[in-house]
């Protein structure tokens, strides 16, 4: 029992500095109800650095059509993380803009920087893929439920971007 309360402790704590539990567990995405604003401010800048740090390595690295597609996510990530922190900092969305990758996003960072050749191209297209469909998923939600007017308009307006870029994705796998 009392390892209960301790762990129920810990996890209603947890959210006062990280990503909230329905959230991160992904019971928020299965039942389609939007993540909370500091949530998806977490996500989607934790995304965009993610999308911009390992295109910049598929620069070097993959091949030419993999590298076209990595130019363009340099661009189309950097202007979205520059428009988020801007919301941010122009105070009409109070939520923090994290200064670095989550453990998650780092350890797939971090395996990228070790593949090579066809292993490289291979699990950057599936990372891409995999990233661009979380981010359609939580930007269609909170377009769709979230509680800032202005981050709405926010996930609104980049979710066509978003879907191009799946579709993008997915074509480097043909």
């Amino acid at each position: 029992m009392r390892k209960f309360v301790f762990v129920t402790a810990v996890l209603l704590a947890t959210p006062a500095f990280a990503q909230s539990v329905p959230e991160r567990t992904g019971v928020n995405s299965t039942l389609g109800i939007a993540p909370k604003t500091e949530d998806f401010v977490k996500q989607a800048a934790i995304s965009d650095m993610f999308e911009i740090e390992s295109s910049k390595l598929a620069n070097t690295r993959a091949d030419a059509k993999s590298k076209t597609f990595a130019a363009k996510m340099i661009k189309d990530h950097t202007e979205t993380s520059t428009e988020l922190k801007s919301l941010v900092q122009g105070g009409k969305v109070k939520a923090e803009i994290p200064a670095a990758l989550d453990s998650a996003h780092q350890s797939k960072l971090d395996k990228l920087k070790a593949a090579q050749g066809g292993d490289f191209d291979k699990m950057y297209d599936d990372n891409q893929i995999d990233a661009h469909k979380d981010a359609v998923n939580m930007f269609e939600r909170y377009a769709n439920g979230g509680d800032n007017p202005a981050l709405k308009a926010f996930a609104s307006k980049h979710l066509p971007h978003l879907k191009e870029h799946l579709q993008m994705a997915q074509d480097l796998k043909k």
